[in-house]
């Protein structure tokens, strides 16, 4: 069972950076070049879609990293894995504390209704989630050696 848990968690947390990294360095990068502002409705149509999905994978990855921290409670990884899972929850609290609230905006912004700093308030959330994906990315390299 034990294998089992940190498989799974390995793969759900590695997918999950996986797709943080990506809006990271490619799909907001792209959008910001589209042309008409046509980023600002791919932006907000992803806050839309991954708003939905993305509170599921944190929270998820954040409740099996507990369980597995709990298995190997004794454990030579236990450390480890308390760590990475502590990391996952500070990714949590940021996404709550910075990140939800402009991303909430960005969901609710049509063409017709859009402020006029928008450029610097997707600016900051890239910013934000840039620090985000570092975090995760190092959550993800300690369960990895937590199962080395």
């Amino acid at each position: 069972m034990q294998h089992v848990l940190t498989v799974i968690t390995v793969v759900l947390v590695g997918l999950m950076v996986g797709v943080e990294l990506a809006v990271a360095a490619f799909v907001n990068p792209i959008f910001d070049r589209l042309p008409n502002d046509g980023g600002l409705a791919a932006r907000s149509d992803g806050a839309r879609v991954l708003g939905r999905v993305m509170p599921f994978w944190y929270i998820g990855s954040v409740v099996l990293g507990v369980l597995w921290a709990a298995s190997a409670r004794g454990r030579p990884e236990a450390l480890t894995v308390v760590v990475a899972t502590a990391l996952l929850v500070v990714s949590v609290v940021m996404s709550i504390v910075l990140l939800v609230p402009i991303n909430s905006r960005v969901a609710q912004w049509s063409a017709g209704d859009v402020p006029l700093d928008w450029r610097r308030q997707v600016g900051q959330w890239d910013r934000f989630h840039y620090v985000r994906v570092g975090v995760i990315v190092a959550a993800f390299v300690l369960f990895v050696v937590g199962v080395a």
